[in-house]
């Protein structure tokens, strides 16, 4: 197995044996064989060692030069070379797996209640991360081209002679426990608790397990892509920063005559092909369709430095256009540790009723303030105006602390997957042994006050020449 060094690349580690390119949006080149990339064009009539041109376009040929993703990929065999497509295997761990969302389905739930689930447990029977994944909620439709999946992943086998496409929407994977080692057609990655990783649809990758078994949540778009958010009065710099993502190099392996199963999912329908050549036999490569991981731990947080709790989306990492303008398909955001300096103000967040979906993980660490034990692991959902805020016991402390500088959020890393769209529960998240309700008792001491004070609010009426409120009235 051969792979590149690019022109400036990150340093290996132990945790993360791999180098990458860095940049958001960038247009890359990489070869793993020095002069292997034609000179002035992509498809020329012999491409250098025998290999074939092939592209991959992730936008329309015609999207604008701005938002045009694509890449050229030479290879010692085009993705072509295979046995033909067959339904996949039926296996009851897909049962598991949910692409489409109609509220006319009966196996589709909606539910004003606000819903969590603990920890899902890692099957005892071999489970690769194809095979894990368990699909809680989403909107939309693949062939409509706009909507989202959430699912969980669970796997304790490394994927081994065998490959997966997402033809239906990019994937931004997010482990929670154990590592990934995710190899595409354009280079490795691997991929720790506190990083992100998003697979654009269409590319070939498959996962292997360094740490034994994993966990994690997965966040999957149809129609558009991961794009960063506009920074408006922040300026240039702010959130998370464009050289901070990281994509791989140019690597390939050499495998002719060896049994590979490659499985699409297409439109929530899973095909398989069979082939007797690998499919990471890229060479080199140029363009802007390539798989990028980022940690998280650096992100630059912004924050109110006078008084008042300012809105989430000052937390979001990525985001992706729906077909609304100025509406996202889904924001992605992190909470972690941050100064709190707000003075005169209520630094929780506030109870708030949010037009958005909003569903939540925690990846390490601990997140206050709720009625359940939220561990690493769990899941949180809240549909678009259901009322929610912190527990009574946070508040009352919120309301009476003395506010000086302090760190919160300490040692946490939680996130949010938010959208303009209504979700969807699955009959799997519905029907799970993990499913419980947030107690509403949480809030039952967040009494009437004002009643209390209706005398000082009676000498404020008459002082300004109001008539005085009567109770019961």
């Amino acid at each position: 197995m051969a792979s590149a060094k690019a022109a400036f690349s990150t340093p290996t580690t132990k945790e993360d044996p791999y180098t990458y390119q860095v940049g958001f949006g960038n247009s890359f080149a990489s070869e793993a064989i020095p002069g292997t990339l034609p000179v002035g064009q992509n498809s020329p009539q012999k491409v250098k060692y025998g290999l074939y041109a092939e592209g991959v376009n992730g936008t329309s040929f015609v999207a604008p030069r701005a938002e045009n993703q694509r890449t050229w990929l030479y290879r010692m065999r085009p993705s072509v070379a295979h046995e033909g497509f067959v339904l996949a295997e039926q296996n009851p761990y897909f049962l598991k797996l949910t692409t489409n969302f109609s509220a006319n389905d009966p196996k589709i739930h909606v539910s004003p209640t606000q819903l969590a689930w603990h920890p899902l447990d890692v099957p005892n029977e071999p489970t690769d991360f194809f095979q894990g994944l368990r699909t809680y909620a989403g909107n939309g439709d693949p062939l409509l081209r706009e909507g989202i999946a959430i699912h969980v992943y669970l796997a304790n086998k490394s994927m081994e002679k065998k490959a997966y496409v997402n033809s239906d929407g990019d994937m931004l994977i997010l482990p929670q426990q154990g590592r990934l080692d995710i190899q595409t057609e354009l280079g490795s990655l691997m991929v720790r608790p506190g990083e992100l990783v998003v697979i654009q649809r269409g590319l070939k990758f498959k996962v292997t397990l360094p740490d034994g078994p994993v966990r994690g949540y997965i966040q999957e778009i149809y129609g558009s892509h991961y794009e960063l958010p506009e920074l408006g009065p922040l300026g240039a710099n702010g959130l998370a920063n464009v050289r901070d993502f990281e994509h791989p190099v140019a690597k390939f392996e050499i495998d002719t005559n060896t049994p590979w199963e490659i499985v699409y999912k297409v439109g929530g329908k899973l095909f398989s092909c069979k082939q007797n050549h690998t499919p990471f036999d890229v060479v080199a490569w140029h363009g802007n369709y390539v798989p990028y991981k980022y940690a998280m731990e650096k992100f630059i947080g912004v924050g109110s430095i006078t008084k008042d709790h300012i809105d989430p989306s000052i937390f979001c990492v990525l985001t992706a256009k729906s077909k609304t303008p100025g509406t996202p398909l889904a924001d992605f955001l992190i909470f972690s540790g941050r100064w709190d300096v707000a003075t005169g103000t209520f630094r929780p967040p506030y109870f708030h009723r949010n037009c958005a979906s909003e569903l939540m993980g925690l990846i390490y660490g601990d997140y206050e303030g709720r009625s359940d034990t939220f561990r690493p692991g769990s899941v949180s959902y809240e549909t678009g105006f259901c009322p929610h805020g912190v527990s009574w016991e946070v508040y009352n402390a919120a309301s009476t602390m003395e506010l000086t500088p302090q760190r919160v959020h300490e040692g946490t890393l939680a996130f949010m997957f938010e959208s303009s769209m209504m979700f969807g529960i699955t009959d799997f998240a519905m029907k799970s042994d993990k499913l419980h309700e947030h107690e509403p008792g949480m809030w039952n001491d967040l009494k009437n006050n004002f009643v209390e004070e209706i005398d000082q609010v009676n000498a404020d009426l008459k002082a300004a020449g109001l008539p005085a409120l009567v109770q019961g009235q």
